[in-house]
């Protein structure tokens, strides 16, 4: 069974990958590896090490720190815990939520505000 960091420090390559529009075999190019490692490394199925995720940081132009947001202590448990709630769990993990956001971050700032504050009006309809 993967650890709980091995699987947030996955999905947080696999977020930034996506909103960069990388694919795992430009990442493993970049990192010097083969993409099946990438795929291992984004399931939490293989542990990653400091110096290969400081490879990985540079080449997603992030701070190694990135990886490691949202896991602030207790926040694992209580991911596991909000599978109830509205937002799926693994939101980072959905290929539709992501393009969705990179897609929104295309749009002007200007017009982006105008599409939050919609999107934030008809969610209180709803």
């Amino acid at each position: 069974m993967a650890h709980p960091v091995d699987v947030h420090v996955g999905k947080r390559i696999r977020h930034r990958r996506w909103l960069v529009g990388m694919t795992q075999q430009q990442l493993a190019e970049r990192v010097g590896i083969k993409f099946q490692q990438i795929q291992k490394y984004e399931t939490g199925a293989n542990r990653v090490s400091a110096s290969r995720l400081w490879d990985i940081a540079e080449a997603l132009d992030v701070p190694v720190s990135f990886f490691f947001e949202g896991i602030e202590e207790g926040e694992i448990e209580a991911a596991d815990q909000s599978a109830s709630s509205a937002v799926p769990a693994d939101l980072l993990g959905d290929k539709e939520a992501l393009d969705l956001v990179r897609s929104y971050y295309a749009i002007p700032e200007n017009q982006r505000r105008r599409l939050f504050e919609l999107a934030r009006v008809l969610s209180d309809v709803a």
